[in-house]
């Protein structure tokens, strides 16, 4: 018996559909741009539980007739190629003669279809790949396609979908993505009966805050570079509203959504210099270029792509970012035409010398000697360089240093236990003696893992300690941002983060005691980009495990602070009354130790 065989077709047609159809927003993606090619004005998308029980697409395109219908169901059968040569020269959306099919190979589908000068249309409906029904129907020009139950005939794929809110997530990133691409057509989108998005034609600037917000528009500049090879065109953000997540980063190649590290890397590097440490800005960049110099079948989603000249793309890309940042003064530059009397060394000779304020210092003055509440509230003011992680025990509750004299005084790795002296080298590590050697302390890391402990025992018994704000803290969320803080809301509140919405504005009016309005920012900013990423906090005791990490993360003394002896033995002492000092919550070193061999070796 030969050992190679033909597949069945179904089974053929459901491995094809795994390329094309991996989840509920492949198949938005799919039907999305075909009404795009259809010419349709007015696209309409209905989605009902994230697109595992339906999937609606709705235009007032060309429509088919009966035959153009039941071909377009047909592997590889399409309208867009007749040569080889035509590969080299598309710039409609699908091309494959792919799509329907795969997706038809694995779902309920419905067609009602009638081109725009017919008097009858067409309806057909097909399950699993085969069709039970063709016949005239009474339909509106243009074309509806319904696709019900996906992967029905293929149970292990359907139970690998995420739940319903990841799902639409993605969804609702391919109708963004299309809808971006096409500013021109109008767009609706409606989940669960409820309306989502509602896009008039406009042109791309209204189409992004129609998108993002209409805050988006203050935060973008211009982008336009014209060459023979490629036109560049486009908005990108202002340095100063970069955030740590993604999400707002688009790249498009004759209006076809892409993915590029290597694009992303040109735009980064012509913010060289301008963004804070894993910040990245939005930007919204379209390329205009011959079909011939790119090549986008490269995968079967069409999402990536080649140039033929990337190296070209990549330095026009770089420059025109960095000519948008210059032109809008975004970046520092040097004003060669400037008046010479206008320079800081002119008006320094033209103004007497400033006088040295004579300020009293006491110099016995000491944060940390126990004190009534009243002087201790009295002295922070007078503190430089003063950090909550410093501060006394009754006045932050979230950092209860332990003493020393409460550890085990046989620990060989405590140096607490030792009455041993510390010092912090380059206002970074702590430098310490123990019995095993000379440790090296990372203090971000050991306050983080102090914090996280008390944090995570407040959250499993429910005592997180908030304080009210005196000044309501009102951040310039996207609305978007907004809708993922709402649902999560009253879990957000049982960590002690309060906030009232107001359609798309938000109003922080407490947070958990300890906490400054940079920590709840830095705390949210990370919670948001995590969110948006779809990660699930569907068990309470991960969720309270995520929140003690990035409340103790926003909260910990940052690297640079300058930490005197005492600050130095709490923290110690804390630390080392964990049952695990040696790791932080996300599983990172927080001390090391070197033996007095190695040290030896070193001078051997």
């Amino acid at each position: 018996m030969p050992k190679i065989q033909l597949l069945p077709e179904h089974i053929a047609n459901q491995i094809a559909a795994g390329e094309v159809v991996q989840r509920p927003a492949s198949v938005v993606k799919e039907l999305l741009e075909n009404s795009i090619d259809a010419g349709s004005k007015n696209i309409k998308l209905i989605v009902k539980d994230g697109g595992k029980n339906l999937i609606q697409v709705v235009d007032d395109g060309s429509g088919m007739d009966e035959t153009d219908a039941r071909m377009a169901f047909e592997r590889h059968a399409t309208s867009k190629i007749r040569t080889t040569e035509d590969l080299f020269h598309i710039r409609t959306k699908g091309f494959r003669g792919e799509a329907l099919a795969s997706i038809a190979a694995v779902a309920h589908v419905e067609l009602f279809t009638k081109p725009q000068d017919a008097d009858l249309g067409t309806r057909i409906r097909i399950e699993g790949g085969k069709v039970v029904l063709q016949e005239p129907a009474q339909t509106a020009a243009g074309t509806s396609i319904a696709v019900k139950n996906l992967f029905f005939n293929v149970p292990a794929r359907r139970k690998f979908l995420k739940s319903q809110q990841v799902e639409m997530r993605h969804i609702i990133d391919e109708f963004q993505r299309v809808a971006l691409a096409y500013p021109e057509i109008g767009f609706s989108l409606i989940h669960n009966g409820k309306e989502v998005y509602k896009l008039y034609p406009e042109n791309l600037f209204k189409r992004i805050g129609a998108i993002f917000g209409r805050k988006m528009h203050e935060r973008l500049l211009p982008v336009g570079e014209k060459t023979d090879y490629v036109t560049i065109e486009g908005y990108t953000g202002k340095p100063e509203f970069a955030k740590l997540r993604r999400g707002e980063q688009f790249f498009f190649v004759n209006r076809r959504f892409i993915k590029s590290s290597y694009l992303h890397s040109a735009v980064m590097k012509a913010y060289e210099g301008l963004l804070p440490e894993q910040k990245i800005p939005p930007y919204f960049l379209f390329f205009e270029i011959e079909p011939e110099h790119i090549d986008i079948n490269i995968h079967p989603t069409k999402t990536e792509i080649k140039f033929d000249d990337e190296a070209t793309v990549y330095a026009l890309l770089r420059a025109s970012v960095r000519h948008a940042l210059g032109k809008f003064d975004q970046m520092p530059s040097l004003d060669f035409d400037r008046d010479p009397s206008l320079d800081f060394s002119s008006l320094s000779q033209q103004r007497p010398k400033a006088v040295e304020p004579k300020i009293k210092v006491s110099r016995d003055f000491n944060p940390f000697k126990q004190s009534s509440p009243a002087r201790i509230r009295a002295d922070r003011k007078a503190v430089e360089n003063y950090d909550d992680f410093l501060m006394p025990e009754t006045a932050h509750p979230h950092t209860e240093l332990i003493s020393a004299a409460s550890l085990p005084h046989d620990s060989t790795e405590n140096p607490s236990a030792q009455n041993e002296n510390s010092f912090q080298w380059n206002e970074k590590y702590i430098v310490t003696h123990t019995r095993s050697g000379l440790m090296i302390i990372h203090p971000y890391r050991a306050h983080q893992t102090v914090l996280f402990e008390q944090f995570l025992k407040q959250l499993q018994s429910g005592t997180v300690r908030s304080q009210n704000l005196m000044f309501p803290w009102e951040p310039d969320y996207l609305p978007g941002e907004v809708n993922l803080l709402e649902k999560y809301k009253e879990i957000l509140q049982k960590s002690g983060i309060v906030f009232l919405r107001e359609g798309d504005k938000i109003r922080f009016t407490a947070m958990p005691a300890g906490f400054e309005t940079h920590h709840l920012r830095d705390f949210l900013e990370k919670l948001l980009a995590d969110l948006s990423e779809g990660i699930p906090f569907d068990r309470q005791e991960l969720l309270n495990r995520y929140l003690a990490v990035q409340l103790a993360s926003a909260s910990a003394v940052r690297a640079g602070t300058k930490l005197d002896e005492t600050a130095r033995q709490k923290l110690i002492a804390s630390l080392f009354s964990l049952e695990n000092p040696r790791y932080s919550p996300e599983g990172r070193k927080n001390f090391i130790i070197l033996s007095e061999n190695e040290i030896d070796n070193r001078f051997s």
